[in-house]
C-alpha cells in the first residue's frame, strides 16, 4: 500500500499515534502473514466449506467492508479483499460518494459515524502538535450513539476503562515524560484490542517557488528572498 497507492506521503504505520515522535509508541508491530492467520482461524474452528469460505457454528465468515469513493481508497480495499480471501474471509466491499460517507445527516443509514459494516476506512487529521484532542477519539463519553444524533467522535463505539482512565490522567498531568508515556499507552490499547487498524501516516508537505519574493509592508527596501523553503509535520 505504501509503495503502490500511497507513495512517499504515505507511510506504513503500526501506530495510530505518530508524531510528534516523544508519542509514538516503539512497542507495536505488525504482521502480514496469510499463513498464520490460516492457521489462527484452523485453530479457532473456523473451517473452509466447499466454497473456500471459512464457517463456524453454521455461520460463515463474511465482513462488510466499507469508505467513500476514492481511487487510493478503493485500490485499498482490494487489496484487503485478495488477501482475506486467501486467508478463507469472505469480504463484500461498499463505496460510498463522500458527500454522504461524511454527511452528519441523522437520517442517513450511510454515515460513517453509524458504522454500519464491519469495517470501515478514512482518513482522520491530527490539526495540533499536542495529542490530547486527537486521543480523545476513543473515551466513551465520545462515542457515537443515537441519543447524541451521532455526533460523538468516538466512531467505532470502542470502549476501555483503563484507556478512559489513562486520558483523564494525561488530562491533569504536567510532567511532560509521565503525561508523554500515558499517550503510549493510550495508543497501545486502541492499537492492541485492536478497535483500529492503521495504515499509513501521511506527513503534510509544503512549499514555496524559489522565485517568489515578498516585501515587508511599511518597511522600505526590505525583501525577503524564500528559497527551497520545505515544511513537513
Amino acid at each position: 500500500m505504501e509503495k503502490h497507492i500511497y507513495g512517499r506521503t504515505g507511510i506504513a504505520t503500526g501506530n495510530y499515534l505518530n508524531n510528534p515522535p516523544r508519542f509514538v509508541s516503539k512497542n507495536t508491530h505488525w504482521e502480514f502473514n496469510i499463513d498464520k492467520a490460516n492457521q489462527l482461524l484452523e485453530e479457532a474452528g473456523w473451517k473452509r466449506g466447499s466454497d473456500g469460505i471459512r464457517a463456524k457454528g453454521g455461520k460463515q465468515l463474511k465482513l462488510l467492508f466499507q469508505t467513500s469513493i476514492n481511487a487510493p481508497r478503493q485500490k485499498t480495499q482490494m487489496i484487503v479483499k485478495q488477501v482475506c480471501q486467501k486467508a478463507g474471509i469472505d469480504v463484500e466491499l461498499k463505496s460510498i460518494v463522500a458527500s454522504v460517507y461524511f454527511s452528519s445527516d441523522v437520517a442517513n443509514p450511510d454515515t460513517n459515524r453509524k458504522f454500519y459494516s464491519d469495517i470501515q476506512m478514512f482518513t482522520t487529521t491530527m490539526g495540533a502538535p499536542d495529542p490530547e484532542d486527537f486521543m480523545r477519539q476513543f473515551v466513551s463519553w465520545e462515542i457515537a450513539s443515537k441519543e447524541n444524533k451521532w455526533q460523538g467522535r468516538n466512531i467505532s463505539r470502542w470502549r476501555n476503562d483503563d484507556y478512559d482512565s489513562a486520558f483523564r490522567a494525561a488530562e491533569r498531568e504536567l510532567d511532560p515524560v509521565k503525561r508523554a508515556a500515558l499517550f503510549i499507552a493510550m495508543n497501545d490499547m486502541v492499537v492492541g484490542d485492536p478497535a483500529v487498524i492503521p495504515v499509513v501516516y501521511r506527513p503534510v508537505v509544503s512549499g514555496l517557488s524559489k522565485q517568489l519574493k515578498a516585501s515587508l509592508s511599511g518597511w522600505d527596501n526590505v525583501l525577503w528572498d524564500l528559497r527551497n523553503w520545505y515544511r513537513e509535520a
